[in-house]
């Protein structure tokens, strides 16, 4: 048997298995189902790795060797075969738009409308997002506006903004938001706006959505997401396909490490609201959106 076909399959897979290992935050924001193809190329791995190097040291010619060598072989082919089956596509736009996001806390944008962000941000849109308050009674008000730039990253945000406002206090800084805003409103232009909607139950959340409503008063597009903390009358409208984005919907969100221990923070929680929305929607996994005002965006989305 020749032995430094083995060696080169064994060599091949150690291969795979760093580059999954060190470029695993690309390839989770690029790869459907990312867990499962990283499982398969590290078990492959620490199985035909050292069966091939045995086999390479060993002189006789038996099928075992034979057997391990087609086995590296297929499972190397596999690996690359299941990462191109999985890759994301990006359709990119001829006329790329500006979109507006605002959140009253570091996750709010990830949690409500990740899927959709990252979208628009893979089809070339400039996603911006503007966060009001550091989030200081929820959590760690050193760690999370870190957290909220490092999901803003992840999604591939064009840029993300946080004001460090008093959090569950930003009802009573209602027009320093309005001119924050505003002035973003002014500086970017933007096509759509996305924030709270006025049917939750958190006073940051509602503050936050009456404060873009007196912002984008002459504004033509303006889209208002779930949070967690939403009543029984949010009643969406408008419905986005991210079947292809709740894995990295879910990532962005679990870049929120101060916020892990929240019920609403993991995958199979958010994976269930998409699943819902989307049969509201008529769609395999969705995030759903109110409509303040929509005639202003059309081939956005």
């Amino acid at each position: 048997m020749n032995i430094s076909a083995h060696l080169l399959v064994a060599v091949a897979l150690v291969a795979t298995a760093f580059i999954v290992v060190l470029a695993e935050a690309t390839l989770r924001r690029r790869v459907r189902g990312f867990r499962t193809l990283q499982l398969f190329v590290i078990v492959s791995g620490l199985i035909l790795v050292p069966a091939n190097v045995v086999s390479a040291l060993d002189a006789g010619r038996t099928a075992a060797q034979l057997a391990c060598l087609v086995a590296g072989v297929a499972a190397f082919v596999a690996q690359f075969g299941l990462a191109a089956l999985s890759w994301l596509p990006v359709d990119r736009v001829q006329r790329p738009r500006r979109i507006l996001a605002v959140g009253a806390h570091p996750d709010d944008l990830e949690l409500a409308a990740g899927g959709t962000l990252a979208r628009l941000a893979d089809a070339g849109h400039e996603v911006h997002a503007l966060i009001m308050s550091d989030g200081a009674v929820g959590g760690d008000p050193t760690a999370r506006p870190g957290e909220a730039y490092a999901g803003a990253a992840f999604l591939r945000l064009t840029d993300c903004e946080v004001l460090g406002l008093p959090d569950t206090e930003l009802a009573s800084h209602d027009c320093t938001m309005v001119q924050a805003i505003e002035a973003k409103i002014v500086s970017l232009n933007p096509d759509l706006i996305f924030t709270h909607s006025s049917n939750d139950q958190h006073q940051d959340h509602e503050a936050v959505h009456w404060a873009t409503m007196r912002a984008g008063r002459r504004h033509p597009a303006i889209l208002c997401y779930e949070s967690p903390s939403v009543t029984r009358a949010f009643s969406p409208q408008v419905f986005v396909d991210i079947a292809d984005y709740v894995d990295a919907k879910a990532s962005a969100v679990a870049a929120h490490h101060d916020q892990a221990d929240k019920p609403y923070m993991n995958a199979q929680s958010l994976a269930g609201t998409a699943t819902f929305r989307g049969a509201q929607g008529k769609l395999p996994m969705a995030e759903g959106f109110e409509a303040v005002r929509i005639n202003g965006f059309a081939g956005v989305l």
